[in-house]
């Protein structure tokens, strides 16, 4: 018997070409499931992807996608969302993706509190090109590139957008699927800009550098170690014991598309710049 979820799938996608044990597939589910409980018929998406391991949670999804550059997910979305406000817009991009080489694009659409949702795979390594160091390594930890531990304190990516001025933020654990599915479903129907971290396993690359013996063990650490906040609270730093699970952030804010909309008519209206 087909599996019901498989007609929303590309078939010439599968096999997924993720490893074994990646936490990426539990976030498709996740996001999928959200997207059909939504009040949006699926023609009323369009999905966001950079390069890395995570860019290729977009492309199996049966809806309009774009594969976009490393780093540049959230660029294409701003452009996509100002084209087509009443699109649903998410993007998916990993931590090196969203921190790192596309840093400048995520502070910005944070900042502007443009339309969208962000969904960040974040498993503290570039998980494809070997297990570099990422902008979100613990500090301490082991990579292909900190050999002798990470000498550098990691980014609180939600942090950073809640300061930026993002209208939504949250971070759960692939451990955390049913909470996940409920904040991407909140995630969509916010008018704004929704962040939300996903801690996720890497067991071929930075799980494998802990000494973890498979992915099991990672999200088994995973539940372990997190804790839940609702409310700005959860904004804390990480420690080697703990990990802030919840969401952090849900408040009201202009949006974007809608400020640009209305300087446009005022414009029109006034006969043009002055």
């Amino acid at each position: 018997m087909r599996h019901p979820l498989l007609k929303y799938i590309r078939e010439n996608e599968l096999p997924f070409i993720f490893c074994p044990g990646c936490g990426s597939g539990i976030i498709l589910r996740c996001t999928l499931e959200a997207m059909l409980e939504s009040n949006h018929n699926l023609d009323e998406f369009v999905l966001l992807s950079g390069s890395g391991c995570n860019g290729w949670i977009a492309p199996p999804f049966n809806v309009d996608v774009f594969h976009t550059n490393h780093g540049r997910p959230i660029a294409y979305a701003t452009g996509v969302k100002i084209g087509r406000p009443d699109l649903k817009v998410i993007v998916f991009t990993g931590d090196g993706d969203s921190a790192a080489i596309g840093g400048n694009h995520l502070i910005h659409a944070a900042r502007r509190n443009i339309d969208m949702l962000v969904i960040c795979i974040n498993n503290s390594n570039y998980g494809m090109t070997g297990g570099q160091l990422s902008p979100t390594t613990p500090f301490k930890a082991y990579t292909m590139t900190s050999p002798y531990g990470n000498p550098e304190p990691p980014f609180d990516l939600c942090k950073l957008v809640e300061a930026c001025g993002a209208s939504f933020v949250a971070r759960w654990t692939t451990a955390h699927p049913v909470q996940l599915k409920k904040s991407i479903a909140k995630g969509l129907s916010k008018k704004g800009f929704a962040f939300i971290d996903v801690i996720s396993q890497c067991p071929t690359q930075f799980g494998r550098r802990l000494g973890y013996k498979n992915a099991s063990e990672m999200v088994r650490w995973f539940k372990k170690a997190s804790k839940t906040y609702n409310g700005p609270e959860g904004l804390q730093s990480f420690n080697g014991d703990q990990i802030p699970v919840g969401e952090f952030i849900d408040r009201e804010l202009p949006e974007f598309t809608e400020v640009l909309r209305s300087i446009a008519e005022e414009a029109r209206q006034s006969g043009g710049a002055n």
